[in-house]
């Protein structure tokens, strides 16, 4: 779509998004080396695709490419990456790959932030297919976008979950309309700062023309203390209370920060020509995604969720809002970060009957909990902390998985995490929620 392809390119990261990146530069004739760190990485390389697995010296991968395509995993002060940029070679996101990939005439919808990414992705894609476009949901997570841009038709519209590793290297990438959601405290061990968290975020409205839209979501202090963003696109400022608008009330989300998602999601529908009676459509009909505030089922009257993708504080501070205080026992802990608790801490008295606590970061939490008079339940594991719960729980009460923190003292990934806890629940006689076909919305059904 914008600037030429190279003809010679060394992909670095050979997860999902590398091995994307990596065939799909093959596929169009460039002589392609994926390279990863990891010697005893299990992975088949696509085809015409050479493999260099291990630590390598960075100047033999370099000396032949025209270019570095780095996967979302690999930071910045990686060896290979360093040395490419002291040698002055180009150095592309794999996003930014993808979107040089897409054909003329495709536009792109950006949607970053801390949390609720996939949401607002996929909701705005549910709008827009109801309003009759052609869309296809790419980015974070799902499907890469270097590994869709061949299927996508010139008249299409891409939206993209972007996160703040992918945007840290991108050159041509432009968004037709793009939606900053929130800015939290998370991945710092990476950027080190929140203002330069912040400014990879901001990179995904650099390239907009006056033609476009940058949404930003205003309940958000972060995000509505920004007098403006980068780039030339229409500002909209949003806020949850116009969700009822796009009929929240009638759909399946929960919480304050789902009406957040909601119109934020809207307006970059109504953006690229959704109207409102589509956009009511696709929140009536669209189901909360696994791992996001997801109704597991009832056991004995307990309602169980999986909110496993509440991996920081705020995720999980948001999660609580979609629950009446004094009626949750809540599940926290993983592997410790080193986040700052005190927001947790000072939320949850008053707002939950007990938490029960996994892995180093809940015994971090315990004493600091208990001095706040929460009552805490040490479990170690999530199936103990699970068992717990149901154990003390009572008919109308509901036990939540939001666990402030990562998952990789137990899972080797968030989604782990929420499938063994959704595995575990339904053992114990949790049932998958059924919803109803909604009814006629608007007058279409």
């Amino acid at each position: 779509m914008s600037g030429p392809l190279p003809d010679r390119a060394l992909v670095v990261g050979a997860a999902r998004s590398g091995i994307a990146a990596a065939a799909a530069l093959a596929a169009r004739g460039a002589e392609v080396v994926l390279h990863d760190r990891s010697a005893g990485l299990e992975v088949a390389a696509p085809a015409g695709v050479t493999l260099a697995l291990g630590e390598r010296d960075p100047a033999q991968l370099l000396r032949a490419a025209e270019v570095l395509v780095k996967s979302p995993g690999v930071p910045d002060g990686a060896p290979v990456v360093a040395a490419a940029r002291a040698a002055g070679l180009p150095v592309w996101s794999e996003v930014e790959l993808g979107f040089r990939l897409l054909p003329a005439g495709a536009r792109l919808v950006g949607v970053t932030g801390t949390n609720g990414k996939t949401t607002v992705a996929e909701l705005a894609g549910a709008m827009l297919a109801e309003a009759g476009a052609d869309v296809v949901v790419a980015g974070n997570v799902g499907v890469a976008l270097s590994g869709v841009a061949a299927d996508v038709r010139p008249d299409a519209i891409v939206v993209c979950e972007l996160s703040s590793f992918q945007l840290e290297d991108v050159v041509t990438l432009r968004c037709a309309a793009a939606g900053l959601l929130n800015l939290t405290p998370d991945h710092l061990d990476r950027h080190g700062t929140m203002d330069e968290y912040g400014r990879c975020k901001l990179r995904m409205f650099e390239r907009q023309r006056p033609g476009d839209t940058a949404v930003l979501n205003d309940d958000d202090p972060w995000v509505a203390a920004l007098p403006g963003v980068p780039g030339d696109g229409r500002l909209v400022r949003t806020h949850g209370t116009e969700a009822e608008r796009a009929g929240f009330a009638a759909g399946r989300l929960r919480g304050a920060h789902n009406r957040e998602n909601v119109a934020v999601a809207a307006a970059l529908a109504r953006a690229l020509g959704a109207d409102d009676a589509a956009v009511r459509r696709a929140v009536a009909r669209f189901a909360p995604i696994p791992h996001r505030l997801e109704h597991v089922g009832d056991v004995g009257g307990v309602s169980v969720w999986n909110d496993s993708k509440a991996t920081n504080v705020d995720a999980t501070l948001k999660a609580l809002t979609a629950f009446e205080g004094g009626s949750l026992r809540i599940i926290l802990g993983g592997s410790d970060k080193g986040a700052d608790f005190a927001p947790l801490v000072a939320a949850l008295p008053g707002r939950v009957r007990a938490a029960y606590l996994t892995g180093p970061a809940g015994e971090r939490l315990a004493p600091l909990l208990a001095a706040a008079g929460v009552p805490v339940v040490t479990a170690g594991r999530v199936e103990a902390a699970l068992d717990a719960a149901l154990a003390d729980a009572e008919a109308g009460e509901a036990i939540l998985l939001a666990p402030a923190c990562a998952s990789f003292d137990e899972f080797t990934s968030y989604e782990a995490r929420g499938d063994r806890f959704r595995e575990l629940a339904r053992a114990r006689g949790a049932r998958p929620t059924s919803y109803p076909e909604p009814g006629t919305v608007d007058g279409i059904g």
